[in-house]
């Protein structure tokens, strides 16, 4: 599957939420940014974000995700 097939993908189960994919092959990186993330842990938030992905990692296409969500004030504070 395709980095923009993986963003669309993610981009619908993560409503509201603004997302970056980047990568190589089976390596990707996500940055997610979105209100569905605020109090949540940073743990829980990843996990809402590998949830989209978790057949793509059983099926072996995506082998590693680093991920890092926020919420827009969050993001803008960086």
């Amino acid at each position: 599957m395709d980095i923009d097939a993986i963003r669309e993908r993610l981009c619908d189960a993560l409503e509201g939420c603004e997302v970056q994919v980047s990568g190589e092959g089976n390596h990707l990186g996500v940055v997610a940014v979105g209100e569905l993330f605020a109090g949540l842990r940073p743990v829980q938030r990843q996990q809402r974000v590998y949830a989209v992905l978790k057949d793509l990692i059983a099926a072996g296409e995506v082998h590693a995700v680093q991920i890092k969500a926020y919420t827009p004030e969050e993001w803008q504070a960086r």
